[in-house]
């Protein structure tokens, strides 16, 4: 019964995906901008690579993930013209994780790794920074991500500490490339105005600081409960993952 009950949850995923996009596209429209404005990440934690690919095979190739080990895991068993997204907080030890054939950068594991949601401090940076360089690839697309909330238990820097370090990423890191802005939303996954306008003032101190036009600067805000709004209010990047794949599944409390 696991194969029809994966069929079935893959079929269901790919209804919630045409769902997301079209609520995405009205949001846009609502804020004034295409709905190709707009990037609707899926994000696959806890779910199986089959649920992935049956919404790849439905056209969609943007999607992200939470864990570095599973991260790993999943990408090489999905098509290389995949955008993958590492969405959160990066540990340092994360950056070059411990996988089956030694130890591979996470640039390596996932070369089609197109963007870092989630460098909070310079030595973040500093270590993506040379692992892409090791590398020879094309330099990584980074956000930095701060903490809207103020609540201890999300990571992100201060928003008055923005500006620093995002002059770090764009004049010390030659193999990032700077692109922008995240936060994550309140404990329950659901967000405030308040935390939206945060982010967006901190996108224009940041544009004023580095000399950054506003329309090539990217904010990730946004997730399930909250993501039209987000959208409505400028976010460029939305996360989707329980209202496209369900609540999440752990088998094992504690991943990394």
């Amino acid at each position: 019964m696991a194969a029809p009950a994966a069929e079935g949850a893959a079929a269901t995923a790919a209804v919630a995906l045409r769902a997301v996009l079209a609520r995405a596209r009205r949001a846009a429209e609502r804020s004034g901008r295409a709905a190709e404005a707009v990037r609707v990440v899926a994000v696959g934690k806890t779910k199986p690579v089959s649920v992935l690919r049956q919404l790849y095979d439905a056209g969609h190739r943007c999607f992200g993930e939470n864990y570095v080990q599973e991260f790993v895991a999943k990408a090489p068993q999905l098509p290389g013209d995949v955008r993958w997204h590492f969405i959160g907080h990066l540990q340092s030890n994360k950056v070059k994780p411990l996988c089956p054939i030694g130890r591979i950068p996470l640039s390596a594991a996932v070369p089609n790794l197109d963007m870092v949601e989630g460098v909070d401090n310079e030595k973040i940076a500093n270590h993506l920074d040379r692992a892409v360089s090791s590398l020879g690839r094309e330099p990584l697309k980074v956000l930095v991500q701060v903490n809207t909330s103020g609540e201890e238990s999300k990571s992100g820097i201060d928003p008055s500490r923005c500006v620093e370090l995002a002059k770090h990423v764009k004049l010390a890191c030659p193999h990032l490339i700077f692109s922008g802005l995240m936060t994550i939303g309140m404990k329950d996954y659901s967000s405030t105005p308040e935390n939206f306008k945060a982010l967006v003032n901190c996108k224009l101190e940041v544009c004023k600081a580095l000399g950054i036009t506003t329309d090539q600067f990217e904010l990730s805000m946004g997730m399930s409960g909250d993501f039209e709004k987000a959208i409505e209010m400028g976010s460029t990047n939305v996360r989707i993952g329980s209202t496209i794949f369900g609540p999440r599944e752990y088998p094992n409390k504690k991943q990394n």
